[in-house]
């Protein structure tokens, strides 16, 4: 979008207000687990409902209403997005106080049109304006958990910018939360609803009492002999220590200034992704099968780090998230709203990577994938149990965030669903996320942050191989 339209591209906030439950819980205090408390900070996702007959006859005040009555009842179950985090007396760390403080919702109007804002998959400065950011003190206990702000554009259509604390919710448990307050709007209760929401569970259980005994891993080990370790947290101080050994700079190791990242997102189709495992498959016949993320990740790691030009003796790591939830012993339960997700993590020089087949890098990831057992999640968990710092940006470090499960853009929190909904920058900007795309199931999203002198040589390696 062109940025010289001046206050043309100006979104006007034309009401703020707070959401309380509908129904008010008493209160108490929710320990969190360490998975809560990695990054305790607002992650936001605009959706964009085009200007279709439906929408275009709603009124900016009936959509707001609709979407405030449906977060006051969506927040009478999911209480604890009603909370605000605090800090516990006895650790000092952060757990969540369930004090009906409520949510913010807010109401925006801009002239502008969401044609004009383009490729919709593309990231925008102007995404940045249809989210509520709330001015912070640095004093977590004042932050609302859960913000959203609707803006009505000049052609008709709508965003809808919601922001979590990732303190409250991961992944899926944003998707069930989202899912709720569609099926609660005014809008989809008038057409008949959707269909009943899974009751979400929001005591941390075993994920808790593993953070309050250090040693529970060993202790509820098959083979308690052995001690089970968490390799994404080995892999990243072996990073760490060899940015070190090498007298780089801490922060030095990458720019922490999202201002340095460009952020692009390559569109892989079903076709590219079915070329990419004929590759792989081709090498290995019988019963051999690839998903779409284990070659999609392998590639995206091969192609990343050939653009950074590392060294072929230097170290670089692939960490990609994987949900726990049925990992654990016993399983969480079904609806656990919490942080439910561990790194998993392959490691190899950055010669041997480029020189192994995308058909090694795949059985890498898969093993890496096979080793999330209850035992790791464990070790991971103890793992976070010391002093928490933000992790420096690591350039030798490819972090993959999965997201093709989690289908948002079918979550009609207006008529229909989302022309698209797109994730804004992440903490760590370098993150590449794997987005379904609405035009094309089979195919996969890739939004990730690049470096700008690497820019193009990450498009040609990602790219070329798949044409």
């Amino acid at each position: 979008m062109d940025s010289q339209h001046g206050n043309y591209q100006t979104v006007s906030i034309t009401k703020t207000v707070p959401v309380y439950p509908k129904l008010l819980h008493p209160q108490k205090v929710l320990n969190l687990s360490n998975l809560d408390r990695q990054c305790p900070i607002l992650m936001y996702l605009v959706f964009f409902y085009n200007p279709s007959h439906a929408n275009k006859n709603l009124s900016l005040n009936s959509v707001f209403s609709s979407l405030k009555s449906g977060l006051e009842e969506t927040l009478s179950v999911w209480y604890p997005a009603a909370g605000r985090l605090c800090s516990n007396r006895n650790d000092g760390k952060l757990d969540l106080w369930c004090n009906n403080n409520g949510a913010i919702l807010v109401e925006a109007v801009t002239q502008v049109k969401i044609s004009q804002l383009g490729d919709l998959s593309q990231y925008n400065d102007f995404l940045e304006k249809l989210v509520y950011k709330p001015v912070s003190d640095g004093n977590f206990s004042t932050m609302p958990l859960v913000v959203a702000q609707v803006t009505k554009f000049g052609c008709g259509g709508y965003s809808i910018g919601f922001g979590a604390s990732h303190s409250l919710f991961d992944g899926p448990a944003t998707y069930d939360f989202l899912c709720a307050w569609a099926s609660n709007s005014a809008i989809m209760k008038a057409k008949g609803g959707l269909e009943q929401q899974q009751k979400p569970v929001h005591e941390r259980g075993t994920l808790l009492a593993n953070c309050r005994a250090p040693n529970m891993a060993t202790k509820l080990s098959k083979n308690p002999g052995s001690v089970t370790r968490a390799a994404a947290i080995d892999h990243l101080y072996q990073l760490i220590m060899q940015a070190t050994t090498h007298n780089q700079n801490l922060s030095d190791m990458g720019s922490s200034n999202q201002k340095s990242y460009l952020f692009r997102t390559f569109h892989l189709s079903g076709a590219m992704i079915e070329s990419l495992k004929r590759k792989v498959l081709g090498q290995r016949g019988g019963s051999f099968t690839c998903s779409s993320f284990d070659v999609v990740a392998a590639h995206l790691w091969k192609a990343r780090t050939r653009a950074l030009g590392m060294r072929k003796e230097t170290m670089v790591c692939l960490q990609f998230a994987v949900d726990t939830r049925n990992k654990m012993v016993p399983p969480l339960p079904n609806g656990f709203s919490g942080n439910a997700y561990v790194l998993a993590s392959v490691a190899l020089t950055a010669g041997a990577l480029e020189e192994q087949s995308h058909e090694t890098i795949v059985e890498k990831i898969r093993e890496a994938k096979n080793s999330i057992s209850n035992d790791y999640v464990n070790a991971y968990v103890d793992a976070l149990e010391g002093p928490q710092g933000s992790l420096p940006p690591l350039k030798e470090l490819t972090i993959v965030s999965d997201w093709t499960r989690m289908p948002f853009h079918k979550i009609s929190l207006l008529h229909g669903e989302a022309a698209y909904a797109s994730p804004l920058v992440s903490p760590i900007p370098q993150v590449a996320f794997f987005i379904q795309n609405p035009n094309d199931n089979r195919g996969i999203d890739v939004r990730i942050g690049l470096l700008s002198k690497t820019l193009d040589p990450f498009s040609h390696y990602f790219l070329n191989e798949v044409q």
